[in-house]
């Protein structure tokens, strides 16, 4: 089985920063792709930003040119910079994983969600 575990949430005041962490394990073959959604109260989840491996990011035009997605392949690790917060910002962040298992099936996996929360 697989574990994500999602860290780096917190409280911020508005124009500060946050980076978030999201770190798969367990019986991994490959990591299709990695991405970071959120929720915040009374709404829809949302894609905040997703990679392809291999390929480039995807942002959310919320987040553009805010939020940087990269990833460490070597930690099987994704990350969400996020810069210049807004208290709409403010949700809590969920990390969804694409992965192929060593059975050859392929999977998505959520993390368990980190509080963000942008207020003076």
């Amino acid at each position: 089985q697989v574990q994500l575990v999602e860290s780096g949430g917190g409280l911020v005041q508005p124009g500060g920063s946050l980076r978030l962490s999201c770190a798969a394990s367990g019986s991994i073959f490959s990591i299709n792709s990695m991405g970071w959604y959120r929720q915040a109260p009374g709404k829809e989840r949302e894609l905040a930003a997703r990679m392809i491996s291999g390929g480039t990011p995807n942002y959310a035009d919320s987040v553009k040119g805010r939020f940087t997605i990269s990833r460490d392949n070597a930690k099987n690790t994704v990350y969400l910079q996020m810069n210049s917060l807004k208290p709409e910002d403010t949700a809590v962040y969920y990390c969804n994983v694409l992965i192929t298992s060593r059975t050859g099936y392929t999977y998505q996996y959520w993390g368990q969600g980190t509080q963000v929360t942008v207020s003076s």
